[in-house]
């Protein structure tokens, strides 16, 4: 009963700790942060494993201090009454005990700290050789990616090694600290009971109750390994809630991105490279609802590092960006991600429109490109989609599910390569009859017919806003 109940205060502990990091970390762009800085590594593993160790180990410290504490105040005075010298004598003795396997062991943090990177580290490019086997087999990289492998494997078998070597050390020490438990009491004792002040039975008794309180003042030395691994999961915790901390600090780019109920718009907007070259100077445009839009000209630094501001992915510059609140802007970008889940749940991600059917989902679909035959029951099918579709399957969905979150426009990324220009007409014309406005960051030399209006841009940020139907307006 009692193993059930510290097993459920532990899972009850550790659901509510893993929700609230999985929603620091998936929140505002935390994730997306924590990537781009690389200060942490695997936060992932903090999340799934650390988190774990933490609840469970807690509880179970607590309960054998719980348990030490009692055998101190049980045993303490028995001893006392036996022998003042025997009470003190384990006290001092657990106190020197646990400050040598602390000395000895210390290193043991920082070890493991390292051991669960490097466990890591080599089991995540296990996974990236079995996701990416295609392209492995077809580039015959094989050799040097087992390299890879292998080095990555030798640095955590020098790790453990390590390791090893200090629970060696300590190990000998606890050892013999064990052993000099049983004779301490008996060397004290002895003199005693040669001069007639102490019976045999009281040296036996003496001797159980020395064992037992010193047993429970070193709990250090006794539960150290256990110890060490939790310091590092402690550790490993803190330094992830401290990056979380300072990943989700919006960072000042100078671009002000603000929702509003009005028409898509850029005010004053000027980007610049990370090596400070302007890419865009003082873009002011305004995009009515309904307009297909497609940003080219010399290059695609203005147009990436525009799609980037817009989509909140930290781009400097200054200027502002007026954009509809919520669900009514969709972006699709040049590498969509479906994951693992069922297709439903990918297409319905967003709040969908009402009159959305499966059928309707279905034949969405199929009208966007997609000629991988599906029925009904695919909806709910749980699948890695990210492995049985292609990137341009995975880009139609990403449409499509932006799509049915009914909004008012539509941001696509190098829409050019990822569709074709022939289904991308196809796209234009449907987002057309939705009403539903678009815009295409494309490459340089992408075709401009079919959209009703062209931002061009030159190398030197300067940029034109050419109406299709109307005439040209140059910007500054």
């Amino acid at each position: 009963m009692a193993r059930f109940a510290e097993e459920r205060l532990a899972l009850l502990w550790r659901e509510y700790l893993t929700r609230r990091a999985v929603g620091v970390y998936m929140t505002g762009g935390t994730f997306y942060r924590l990537g781009i800085q690389g200060r942490l590594s695997y936060p992932d593993q903090r999340i799934a494993e650390d988190i774990k160790a933490f609840t469970t180990t807690t509880l179970s410290f607590l309960l054998m201090l719980l348990s030490s504490l009692l055998t101190v105040f049980t045993f303490s005075s028995v001893l006392w009454l036996i022998s003042p010298l025997l009470f003190f004598t384990a006290v001092i003795y657990a106190a020197c005990g646990s400050f040598m396997t602390i000395l000895l062991g210390r290193p043991l943090i920082k070890l493991n700290y390292n051991q669960i990177d490097c466990e890591a580290g080599f089991r995540s490019a296990l996974i990236r050789v079995r996701e990416n086997a295609e392209s492995i087999m077809v580039e015959r990289s094989q050799q040097r990616h087992a390299i890879r492998l292998l080095g990555q494997f030798d640095e955590l078998a020098a790790n453990f090694r390590r390791i090893i070597s200090v629970n060696r050390n300590v190990g000998f020490f606890t050892t013999g600290y064990n052993w000099m438990i049983q004779i301490i009491p008996v060397v004290l004792i002895a003199p005693a009971f040669m001069r007639g002040d102490m019976e045999f039975g009281v040296i036996t008794q003496s001797a159980a109750a020395f064992a037992m309180l010193v047993g429970a003042f070193s709990f250090i030395v006794a539960q150290f390994s256990s110890i060490s691994n939790f310091a590092t999961v402690v550790g490993r915790i803190s330094s992830f809630l401290d990056a979380v901390e300072e990943a989700s600090k919006a960072t000042d780019t100078g671009v002000e991105c603000i929702e509003s109920g009005g028409d898509f718009r850029y005010q004053n907007l000027t980007l610049t490279s990370p090596t400070g070259d302007i890419l865009l100077k003082d873009l002011t445009v305004k995009l009515a609802a309904g307009t297909s839009l497609i940003v080219v000209g010399d290059g695609d630094s203005a147009s990436t590092a525009l799609y980037r501001a817009t989509a909140g992915l930290g781009t400097a510059g200054s200027g502002r960006i007026v954009m509809p609140p919520g669900q009514n802007l969709g972006f699709v970008g040049q590498r969509a991600y479906c994951g693992p889940g069922t297709l439903r749940q990918i297409l319905s991600s967003q709040e969908p429109a009402a009159e959305e059917t499966d059928e309707r989902l279905l034949e969405l679909l199929r009208q966007l490109g997609l000629e991988r035959p599906l029925t009904l029951g695919d909806l709910d099918a749980e699948q890695d989609w990210s492995s049985l579709l292609s990137s341009r399957e995975q880009r139609i969905v990403a449409l499509a599910s932006a799509i049915v979150a009914a909004p008012r426009y539509i941001l696509l990324e190098k829409a050019d390569a990822g569709f074709g220009q022939e289904r991308l007409a196809d796209i234009l014309n449907f987002l057309a009859k939705r009403g539903i406005g678009c815009v295409n960051f494309a490459e340089p030399g992408a075709p401009r017919a079919g959209y009703d209006a062209v931002l061009e841009y030159g190398r030197d940020g300067s940029w034109a806003w050419i109406d299709q139907h109307k005439h040209e307006s140059p910007g500054p």
